[in-house]
This record gives C-alpha cells, structure tokens and sequence, in this order.
C-alpha cells in the first residue's frame, strides 16, 4: 500500500478497495489484497509476560496466530469484550498474524490518488505505522500496511518501551 502514494497524475485511474476499520471510534483501512480472511468477533488467549501490543493468539486453520492488539499499539484503553480479529501475512517471511481491532466495518472504493501524505505534525509513532489518509466526505480514513503491524516489526520499532506506554495518539 505504500506505494500507493506516487503521483497523483499517474495514479489517477487507480482504485483501491480498502476493509474499513473502527478501534477507538476512528476509522482505519487496509486493502483488501492485503487481507486472508476476516475472522469477526473472537476470543483471544492472552499470552503471559507479552508486550502490550501482543493481544495473545488465536487458533486458525492449524496454527496458532499471534495477534496484535491495535489499540495497544496506538497507545488507547483496552476494550471490554470482544474484538475482531483480521489474519494478515507477512509478505517477507510468508508468516500469518493477526490483527485485533474493535469492529470491521465494510469494504469501500476509492481512487488511489486521493491519499494523502501524513501531515508532517503528526506523532512520531503515527508517522511510522500509517501510511496517509483517505478524505471522504464522511470524514477521514487512516491508511494501513499489514506490514508495518507485523510483531517482529513493532518489537524492533522501540515504541513500546514502559515509559511509553501511558501515551496515547
């Protein structure tokens, strides 16, 4: 998806199709090419001594997912109940994971020249896990790479050190 933000000359006849996602009442998406299947509501088992960003992990298909906790990640109060879970791959190793958000909401279509660039205000930890934003005329859409929500990447990224993890974005 990152490579979605060229030129928006060139990029001008380019549709996107994005799984819109709510956690913390914002709204996010992911392109849909990205995404293994949509597991909706489910209970994650929570893994003793794991980084907050790690929700736990859930069986699918025959193997065990680690699932990453998006709100952890962005640095809000965990949610009560239960979550949705999306399973995405990492392109790199072929490894699946999952993401847990608080609902998915519904796929929408979009020209790839609408996104825009992150504002050069925005937090630094939001700089480094969205990739811009879509402007609807229902408000914004974060975009998102499964890629830069791997486990192995946020554990590499330092941005969940304890002294961080009161911030919120």
């Amino acid at each position: 998806m990152a490579g979605l933000a060229m030129d928006k000359g060139e990029n001008s006849g380019v549709m996107v199709s994005l799984c819109s996602l709510l956690t913390g009442g914002r709204v996010f998406g992911i392109d849909t090419r990205l995404i293994c299947e949509v597991l909706g509501e489910h209970a994650v088992q929570r893994v003793p001594q794991a980084p907050p960003f790690i929700a736990g992990v859930i069986p699918n298909r025959g193997e065990v997912l680690t699932t990453v906790n998006f709100r952890a990640v962005l640095g809000m109060e965990a949610q009560s109940g239960t979550s949705s879970v999306l399973v995405l791959e990492d392109e790199e190793s072929r490894e699946r994971f999952g993401l847990m958000v608080d609902a998915v909401s519904s796929v929408v279509i979009v020209s790839a020249a609408m996104l825009e660039q992150n504002p050069s205000t925005l937090e630094p930890r939001c700089k480094t896990l969205f990739d811009g934003a879509y402007k609807m005329a229902t408000g914004l859409i974060v975009s998102l790479d499964p890629q830069k929500l791997r486990p192995v990447r946020l554990a590499e990224m330092g941005l969940f050190s304890s002294k961080g993890r009161g911030e919120s974005v």
